[in-house]
């Protein structure tokens, strides 16, 4: 693919992990320790993707996420994602929710969308 993702995860296990199966795709995979030091390096990077914890998290972090970077494919976690907080995340701006033990399921979501949003810059 050939561009950064940046990823806040409370888990230390879970962000290696993700790092791991992203960075097979991506020509960097950047971690974040808070939401301020994802808002510097999604800037730094010039991230074209981002994967926020939601344990840690809130809706108000996706709206200003959404707000400061409204192309920015925004992708979710939870360790139990449910259907409530799917919809109230995707109404905050995020593009999917994921459960954060599936890596494999996370780079196919990002994949998708950043692939939808390549299509649709190219029509």
């Amino acid at each position: 693919m050939g561009f950064s993702i940046v990823v806040l995860e409370s888990d230390p296990r879970v962000a290696q992990s993700l790092a791991g199966k992203l960075s097979a795709h991506f020509n960097a995979v950047v971690l974040a320790n808070s939401s301020e030091e994802l808002r510097e390096r999604i800037s730094r990077s010039c991230a074209e993707a981002v994967v926020l914890d939601m344990e840690n998290s809130r809706l108000t972090d996706v709206r200003k996420l959404r707000n400061d970077f409204p192309s920015l494919p925004i992708v979710c976690l939870h360790r139990v994602p449910d259907e409530q907080m799917w919809i109230d995340a995707l109404d905050a701006g995020a593009n999917d929710v994921c459960p954060a033990y599936d890596p494999q399921t996370v780079l196919s979501s990002i994949l998708h969308i950043v692939q939808a949003a390549r299509g649709a810059s190219a029509a």
